[in-house]
Formats: C-alpha cells, sequence, structure tokens
C-alpha cells in the first residue's frame, strides 16, 4: 500500500495554470486530507470536463446556471451537485476564470482513517466489512463523497481549506496511467468517446 505522505495544500497555481485536461492526470496520486476524521486517501481516478466544446461538460457552450456559476471561478475549488437526488459529486475547478472547466474525482484510496471512512459509507468499522465492501468503499464518485462526507456544503471552497485540502501525494508515472472514454455520458455525441477519463 502506498505510504502517506504528510504534506502542506497543493499552491493555488497547481490548479488554475492547467486546463481540466491537464490538471485529470496531475491529479493521480495526490493526497485528499480530512484531519477531523484522520482521513488520508489518493486519488487513483478522474475525468476531465473542458467547458465550451465539450457536450458533456455542465459548462458546455457556456452555459452559466446557479448550478454552474462556480465552474467559471479560477481553478482550485471544489464544484460539488447532486445526481439523482440521493448522491453528491465532488470535482475540482480547474484553469482560469471564466473557463468553465472541472475534473471529476471518480476514485480514491484511503491510506488512513479506513474506520472513518468505513462509518459514513456502511455505518461499521472497516474490520467487519466483506471483501466486496472493502473493494467497493470508494471506487465512484456518488461513493467516495459518502466515504469521505462531501456534500454541498464544499461546493466553492478551496482545495487548501483547513477542513480538506488537496497534497503533494505518489509520485506517478506517465507509464502507469490509463485513459478511456468517460463514464455515463452516451448522451454527448462525439464528445462521448474523448480519451478523458485518467486512472491508475
Amino acid at each position: 500500500m502506498p505510504r502517506k505522505t504528510a504534506g502542506t495544500p497543493l499552491p493555488e497555481d497547481f490548479f488554475h495554470s492547467r486546463t481540466a485536461l491537464e490538471l485529470a492526470p496531475a491529479l493521480l496520486g495526490v493526497h485528499i486530507n480530512i484531519p477531523a476524521e484522520g482521513i488520508v486517501c489518493r486519488i487513483t481516478e478522474t475525468e476531465a470536463y473542458m467547458g465550451a466544446g465539450d457536450a458533456a461538460c455542465h459548462a458546455s457552450d457556456g452555459r452559466r446556471t446557479a448550478r454552474t456559476e462556480v465552474m467559471f471561478r479560477r481553478g482550485g475549488i471544489f464544484y460539488v451537485y447532486l445526481i439523482y437526488g440521493m448522491y453528491h459529486c465532488a470535482n475540482i475547478v480547474s484553469g482560469k476564470e471564466g473557463s468553465g472547466e472541472a475534473v471529476l474525482l471518480r476514485s480514491v484510496e484511503i491510506l488512513e482513517g479506513h474506520d472513518s471512512a468505513s462509518l459514513r459509507r456502511y455505518g461499521k468499522p472497516y474490520g467487519q466489512l466483506s471483501a466486496y465492501q472493502k473493494k467497493n468503499l470508494c471506487n465512484g464518485p456518488g461513493k467516495l463523497c459518502l466515504a469521505l462526507g462531501i456534500d454541498k456544503s464544499f461546493n466553492g471552497s478551496p482545495c487548501s481549506s483547513s477542513g480538506l485540502y488537496l497534497s503533494a501525494g505518489d509520485v506517478i508515472s506517465a507509464s502507469e496511467v490509463k485513459t478511456s472514454a468517460r463514464i455515463g455520458v452516451e448522451y454527448a455525441g462525439d464528445a462521448a468517446l474523448f480519451p478523458w477519463r485518467f486512472y491508475i
């Protein structure tokens, strides 16, 4: 299992100096820290959403709504929204102000604080989980939000917040990164085929 690397929050320019397509693979291996819960995890899967011109993106064609307005702010903040009326999805806004780009966090691996994450997700300690439950603890955008306690209260919060912040983690080589089409965007026409899902 990867070793936890203690660190300070990533600088703001890590996020706003990159497009979503650049940030998505750069986030692989980065640590998410929730000090109050004793949770440290590393990001293992992301998807890039590139704003105008990306039919799968909430900000496609420059659409600005009450929900998507946060996507047009400068990169380095969370964009959290609700799907199916019950599951949250956490994204990292990227690029310059007005770009409307973000990276969806699809999967993380818990490094520390397994019990805290398990209690949130399943209501019981990690040691009581089945092999299936352990595998499925955080391997999906809604699942990881449940396990980490991420909800709409984090929408618009900086990625350097003391309550939940991103720090440098494991160095991932380019050869370790796999790509594929994004999941669940079949409605997006040609954009559904873009290989903008990144995972390790």
